[in-house]
C-alpha cells in the first residue's frame, strides 16, 4: 500500500491548524502528523517527525514565516504549501514565499476564516498532493526577505530584435512553479521582444501584485491586461485572476479580451482559452511556450496552435517543479523543442532572429 503523505501544519492559530488536520485527515492518502505554533518549535517537529510536506502562514511568532523558509530551503530543502491571506501585503509576502522556493500557496480569507478554510479544502489537499510530487531545489545563496514591492535592478540592455517583434506574439502557460518559471523566461527577453500574453493559474487578488513584481524586473513592460487594449511589442499581458484571457484582431491589430466565464479544464484563467485563441486569430504568428504545472490546461490547444502554423517549446521535466502540463503537451505532439528553463528565452530569441518573416513551414 502507498505510504500517506505526512503532513505538518505551522499556523499561529490554534484554529487554523485544527481546521488544516482535519481537512488532511479526512484523506484517505495524507494525515496531519502535527501542528506547530511557531518556527521554532516546526524546527524540532521536522527533525523529530521527518513530514513528507509543510503547510506554513506567512505571519508567524518569533520568527517570520519567510525567514524560516528560507533557512528552510537553504538547510533541508522540502515541498512546502504557504498559506496566505487574501490581501494585498499578503500577495506581496506570497510572491516572495514562491521566490525562495514554495511550491503553492492557498489565500484564506481575511475574515469568515473556518468557513473559508473548509469551502477550500479541495483545493488545499490537490496542493499538498501535488507539492508532495514537485521537485524542490536548495537555495543556492542567502535569500534575503525584501521589503513587500522592493524589486532587483534590472538587467543590462541586450541586442535587441527590432522589426522582427512586429508581427509576432509570445504565449506562455503555467501553473505550479510557474511564477518563477515565467520570470526567468520574461526577464530574457529585450525591451523590444514581440507582445507576451501569459496564463499563469492564480487566483484573484495575486496576479496585479505579480504583474508589478514582474514589471519590476523584467525590460519589457508587464501588467495585467485590460479588456480591449492593443497588444503591442516589448510588452507582456497576466491574465487577471479569475477572468480568461485570450486574443482577438481588430482591424490591423491585435487587441486583449479578458473576459468572465465557466472554468475550463477546472481553471479560470484557463491556458487552454488563451492557446485556442492563439491558433485561431494569430497562427503562423504566434510562439508558445508551456511551463511547469500540474494537469493538462492548454495541452490540446498548444497542437491545434501547432497545426495552425505556430512554433512551440516545453519546458523540460528535471527543471520544472511538477511536469504535469509540459509532459502533456509534449505526449499531444505540440512540442517542437523540448528545453530546460534557463535555455527557453535564448531559443525563443534566436528562432526570432532566424525565422522571423519567413515564409517556411512550421508545421
Amino acid at each position: 500500500m502507498t505510504p500517506k503523505i505526512r503532513v505538518l501544519v505551522v499556523d499561529d492559530s490554534a484554529l487554523v491548524r485544527g481546521l488544516l488536520g482535519e481537512i488532511i485527515d479526512r484523506q484517505s492518502d495524507m494525515c496531519c502528523v502535527g501542528g506547530a505554533s511557531d518556527p521554532l518549535i516546526a524546527r524540532e517537529m521536522i527533525r523529530n517527525l521527518n513530514p513528507d510536506v509543510i503547510t506554513l502562514d506567512i505571519e508567524m511568532p518569533r520568527m517570520d514565516g519567510l525567514d524560516f523558509l528560507a533557512r528552510l530551503m537553504r538547510l533541508r530543502p522540502m515541498p512546502v504549501v504557504m498559506v496566505s491571506t487574501l490581501t494585498e501585503r499578503g500577495a506581496e509576502a506570497t510572491l516572495k514565499a514562491l521566490e525562495l522556493g514554495a511550491v503553492d500557496f492557498v489565500a484564506k480569507p481575511k475574515i469568515g476564516v473556518a468557513d473559508g478554510l473548509r469551502q477550500l479544502g479541495l483545493d488545499i489537499t490537490e496542493k499538498v498532493r501535488t507539492a508532495a510530487r514537485a521537485h524542490v531545489s536548495r537555495l543556492s545563496a542567502p535569500a534575503t526577505t525584501a521589503a513587500p514591492g522592493a524589486t532587483s535592478a534590472k538587467p543590462a540592455a541586450m541586442a535587441g530584435l527590432g522589426r522582427l517583434s512586429t508581427e509576432k506574439i509570445i504565449f506562455i502557460g503555467a501553473s505550479t512553479g510557474g511564477t518563477e518559471a515565467t520570470r526567468e523566461v520574461l526577464m530574457g527577453l529585450p525591451a523590444d521582444s514581440p507582445a507576451v500574453m501569459i496564463t499563469q493559474h492564480m487566483p484573484a487578488g495575486f496576479t496585479k501584485s505579480y504583474a508589478a513584481r514582474l514589471n519590476g524586473l523584467c525590460r519589457i513592460r508587464v501588467a495585467e491586461a485590460v479588456n480591449g487594449e492593443r497588444v503591442l511589442p516589448g510588452h507582456g499581458y497576466i491574465a487577471p485572476g479569475g477572468f480568461h484571457l485570450s486574443v482577438e484582431r481588430s482591424g490591423a491589430n491585435y487587441v486583449a479580451r479578458v473576459a468572465d466565464g465557466d472554468p475550463v479544464n477546472r481553471h479560470k484563467p484557463s491556458v487552454e482559452v488563451l492557446f485556442e485563441s492563439a491558433a485561431r486569430v494569430v497562427g503562423r504568428n504566434a510562439l508558445a511556450v508551456m511551463l511547469t504545472g500540474m494537469g493538462a490546461d492548454g495541452a490540446k490547444a498548444m497542437r491545434t496552435m501547432r497545426d495552425a502554423g505556430s512554433w512551440n517549446v516545453a519546458q523540460d521535466e528535471a527543471s520544472c517543479v511538477v511536469f504535469g502540463m509540459p509532459r502533456e503537451a509534449i505526449a499531444h505532439g505540440a512540442a517542437h523543442e523540448v528545453l530546460p528553463l534557463t535555455q527557453v528565452a535564448p531559443r525563443l530569441l534566436e528562432w526570432l532572429r532566424t525565422n522571423a518573416g519567413s515564409s517556411m513551414s512550421r508545421v
